[in-house]
């Protein structure tokens, strides 16, 4: 069976990749099927939120590959070239207990983004079929689901703080998803570090205005803040974290299937 696909956008410093890093844990905590974190964003933190150590990206690899080419160096003996592709990209796949991760990462060389872009596609592509869940991060914006480098999209979560720009901005690629035809099955709003847990009047307002249909808000909270200064993972909160305790409840409105 193809696997459950909830990608995660928004604008950057919204949270979204603590976000994501906790709808992981969740479904890795329900012992809900196999789980693949992505991170497809250049500016890869995905994994300190996991507490994952990483020992490369495929944007290191595809840096390595063409330093080898242009060196003269020869692929082993044996192998073709889109074999030896396949083979040193495949470590890229950091595997857990409850979880893998997969990063993008970012490359150095001028045009080499489209080409990592292709890469992850064609990864998510060869990986899809091993996994129950395929949680992405996303840029800060639409680029790996206007490109189509993800297979299709089951629930689009869209991130924001409580301001009232960060709603039009999720107002923004809301408008982007339809203007591209893109159809997720669920496309929610979630608002993260509102003080108190709550909202005002003025952003609810905001929220109906731009249409987006919320699901669930995040309180500001000292203990994730503790952990980001600290450097430590922010999806390890404790379980009775409200920030974790309302992202399990976001999960379980969202009724996915094994939860």
């Amino acid at each position: 069976m193809a696997p459950l696909m909830i990608a995660v956008a928004g604008k950057g410093g919204t949270g979204k990749t603590t976000v994501c890093g906790m709808i992981t844990k969740n479904l890795a905590s329900a012992g809900a099927g196999h789980i693949l974190a992505v991170d497809a964003d250049p500016n890869s933190n995905l994994n300190e939120v996991l507490g994952v150590k990483i020992e490369t990206t495929l944007g290191d690899i595809r840096e390595t590959m063409v330093g080898r080419e242009l060196s003269g160096e020869p692929i082993p003996a044996g192998m073709t070239k889109q074999e030896y592709a396949e083979f040193m990209f495949s470590d890229a796949l950091a595997e857990g207990d409850d979880y893998d991760l997969l990063v993008m990462g970012r490359t150095q060389g001028t045009g080499c983004y489209c080409y990592v872009n292709g890469v992850l596609k064609a990864q998510l592509d060869k990986y899809a079929g091993s996994y129950a869940y395929i949680v992405v991060d996303n840029e800060a914006g639409l680029e790996h689901i206007s490109r189509g480098t993800l297979p299709r999209i089951d629930i689009l979560l869209l991130i924001s703080d409580c301001s009232r720009r960060g709603i039009q901005a999720a107002g923004r690629i809301s408008e982007m998803v339809g203007q591209l035809g893109l159809k997720p099955d669920v496309m929610k709003l979630i608002v993260n570090r509102a003080p108190g847990g709550a909202l005002d009047g003025g952003v609810l307002d905001e929220i109906a205005k731009n249409g987006l249909d919320l699901i669930g808000v995040l309180p500001q909270d000292e203990t994730v803040y503790r952990f980001d200064c600290e450097g430590l993972p922010t999806s390890d909160a404790p379980d009775d974290n409200p920030v974790k305790a309302a992202v399990g409840g976001i999960m379980k409105k969202l009724n996915i299937p094994g939860l």
